[in-house]
């Protein structure tokens, strides 16, 4: 069995469905190709390969087609519970046995997934670069001289391997991104609560995330549809629909920093790999729009500047107080200083934060996402040791503040740069868009032709997406719903999709009405008595649709417009009643031109 054999969970899961592969073979290549890696940093702890083959061979009573994991081997972070296997969070004096599955391994297990190990991370999930183990340190999948990453290590490194092909990783402030880049793979982080934290152990409670290692997006966003969901055993989980993988939207802002703000520590082949793929994202279709990146920098800085490095000291206190000999050194001079805080400290801190959240949703009205670097550069292992937290702190520059701004990210593989350094790019987005993110990033992948993780494996072309379910319902906007317009978030929150930019038949009038905020009223005239107005048709589910109708206020109100290609869809139109004092001005062709020029020449 060698690399012919299918590496991805879409081509395992075919080829098990279709026979010409069992579970019970795919389980046991998995352990042939841990025996042949040969890495004893990978795993803390490795299930028994004849247990699992067993369990490989049950499936075979199961319907194939009811589990979207059917006898997929997956690798868990060791500060996940898993029946079976202790706990040890990388730290033996820590580690205790569960008695149940965590929630999200339950529901990995319910959808056909084979448990094979508990991987290595740095101690307690407290750092990015992986070298903070007891249990010694994975190498790197792409370069053995470079730190594989942290805090999920061994589950990072396990995927861009090829030992398997789906890890659950954690992510407090860049642990499922960070090892994502540095071994050529993809890393999920999904937003807060999706994904039960019910069997974690936390890092920082109020931020922690389960978060996935794959080869492919497609791969990561199945793996996360099977967890994803509201859990009552977890205070901190939010029901947040997933919503579905749709194709490349069109109009797609994406945002990026300002001239300057970017920081790559020297390293110019990074600086050159992040401007390669803003051209990726140019020639693909998206429109880059600057924004400023200094808030968010000023978030990652309260990450550890602030109360939130007290939540760690809270997991790990009475080991502080009877053993602190054993706590990593590095784990334990970062962790103790949370006992230093006070309660005027954290106030401080939140109040800050939340005048950093409402900036941050000013940046994402007029953008759809950002794109990052997912680190500004790579580092060696012996570089790490010799100067372990500031170089981890560098790692972080622009992970640590996504959680606190409770945002949704996908690390991608972006370029191999010519010194062998993998370099990748982070998609960020406001929670509960992972789908858009998911939508957007699988194209930038394909785009890419990497070859996946460590082992040369080519992408195969991107599958078709299933054909909508038809509850769907376009609906024009001319105004302010518009993308980056004032109320665009009303459609986003609602999970709507973008997906064209057009003009009506050239029979309606466009009006400038006295509301706040500001919108124009539309009106359908006489054939030859109008213009065309420019428009966009977006995509709502029925429910959706229903809930944004019914909030409309008057005068506004919904009908039918007409298309310039003849079409009609259902959209904005204006009650007439209203238009004795609203100003005329379809000569402007649309709402955006008036609005541009109104800023600019102070047009009352």
């Amino acid at each position: 069995m060698g690399a012919e054999q299918p590496e991805t969970i879409a081509a395992i899961v075919a080829a098990h469905r279709a026979g010409t592969l069992t579970p019970a073979e795919t389980i046991a290549r998995t352990y042939q190709r841990i025996r042949d890696h040969d890495d004893p940093a990978i795993f803390i702890s490795l299930r028994d390969e004849k247990d699992a083959i067993a369990e490989a061979k049950r499936l075979a009573t199961k319907d194939a087609h009811s589990l979207p994991l059917y006898g997929v081997p997956v690798a868990v972070k060791d500060n996940i519970d898993a029946l079976g296997f202790p706990t040890t969070a990388a730290c033996p004096a820590f580690s205790y046995t569960p008695t149940h599955d965590s929630t999200a391994v339950a529901r990995m297990r319910a959808a056909g997934a084979i448990i094979i190990g508990k991987t290595n991370l740095d101690q307690f999930a407290t750092g990015l670069v992986g070298v903070r183990s007891p249990y010694g340190i994975p190498k790197n999948s792409i370069r053995e001289d470079l730190i594989p990453g942290g805090s999920s290590s061994g589950s990072a490194v396990a995927v861009g391997a090829g030992l398997v092909p789906l890890s659950l990783g954690t992510d407090t402030a860049g642990s499922g991104r960070v090892p994502a880049m540095l071994n050529n793979i993809v890393g999920l982080k999904p937003s807060l609560g999706m994904i039960s934290n019910a069997g974690l152990v936390p890092a920082c409670r109020t931020l922690d995330c389960i978060s996935v290692f794959a080869l492919t997006v497609d791969d990561a966003a199945l793996a996360l549809s099977v967890m994803a969901g509201p859990d009552a055993a977890d205070p901190f989980s939010r029901d947040r629909p997933l919503g579905a993988i749709t194709p490349f939207p069109a109009g797609l802002r994406l945002g990026v920093p300002r001239t300057g703000q970017l920081i790559f520590f020297g390293d110019k082949k990074a600086e050159a790999a992040y401007a390669d793929a803003l051209k990726r994202w140019t020639a693909l279709g998206a429109t880059l729009v600057e924004f400023d990146l200094e808030p968010f920098y000023e978030t990652a800085r309260l990450l550890y500047e602030g109360p939130w490095v007290a939540e760690r000291y809270l997991v790990i206190k009475d080991l502080l107080a009877s053993a602190p000999d054993s706590i990593h050194p590095v784990t334990r001079e970062i962790t103790a200083a949370g006992a230093r805080l006070t309660a005027a400290d954290t106030f401080s801190a939140l109040y800050r934060l939340q005048d950093l959240r409402k900036i941050a949703e000013r940046t994402f009205a007029n953008i759809d996402a950002l794109v990052l670097p997912t680190a500004p550069t790579a580092y060696t292992t012996a570089q790490v040791l010799a100067n372990p937290i500031e170089l981890n702190s560098r790692l972080g520059t622009y992970t640590n503040f996504v959680n606190l701004l409770d945002l949704c990210g996908l690390a991608i593989p972006a370029e191999m740069r010519d010194d062998g350094i993998p370099f990748g790019i982070t998609l960020l987005a406001p929670a509960g868009h992972d789908a858009l993110l998911a939508s957007i990033g699988r194209t930038f992948h394909a785009d890419t032709r990497l070859s996946l993780g460590a082992k040369g494996t080519a992408q195969a072309p991107l599958p078709a997406l299933p054909p909508s379910s038809g509850d769907e319902i376009p609906i024009a906007v001319v105004g302010a719903h518009l993308s980056g317009m004032v109320l665009n978030s009303e459609l986003k929150a609602l999970n709507g999709k973008l997906i064209e930019a057009t003009k009506t038949a050239p029979d309606y009038k466009l009006y400038a009405l006295k509301t706040t905020p500001p919108k124009p009223g539309m009106l359908r005239v006489a054939a030859g008595h109008g213009a065309s107005i420019e428009l966009e048709v977006w995509l709502l589910s029925s429910s959706a649709f229903g809930k944004f109708v019914n909030a409309i206020p008057a005068p506004m109100a919904i009908g039918t417009v007409r298309l310039a290609d003849g079409r009609s869809v259902k959209g904005f139109l204006v009650e007439p009643e209203v238009l004795g004092e609203a100003r005329d001005i379809t000569a402007y062709g649309g709402w955006r031109k008036f609005m541009a020029e109104a800023a600019t020449k102070q047009v009352p």
